[in-house]
């Protein structure tokens, strides 16, 4: 079950559309131009998914960053670039605590 502080942080997360649509594009990484099959266990890179959105990269940093304490996307660090992909398991506990709940 999810807290009620996380609740909080996954609703306010996805109260802003670019997030939700960035949520929504993660679940289809191999839609980047340039993803490789390898690439999918460590995410999208962040300047893809910022060229995507058509953000500032601190914007987009900054919301994914929202998504990641909501613990609704994972970072991993590679060199100097962010790679970010769904947490899957995170999410599904997400839906069946609101199944629970309502």
């Amino acid at each position: 079950m999810f807290s009620e502080a996380e609740l909080q942080a996954v609703f306010r997360a996805l109260s802003n559309p670019a997030r939700r649509q960035m949520l929504a594009w993660l679940k289809e990484p191999m839609s980047f131009p340039g993803q490789e099959l390898d690439d999918v266990e460590i995410g999208v890179c962040v300047t893809d998914i910022q060229q995507r959105a058509g953000l500032s990269q601190p914007t987009t940093s900054q919301y994914l960053t929202m998504l990641r304490q909501a613990g609704l996307v994972v970072a991993t660090r590679r060199g100097k670039w962010t790679y970010y992909r769904r947490d899957e398991a995170n999410i599904a506990r997400l839906l069946k605590t609101l199944s629970d709940v309502f």
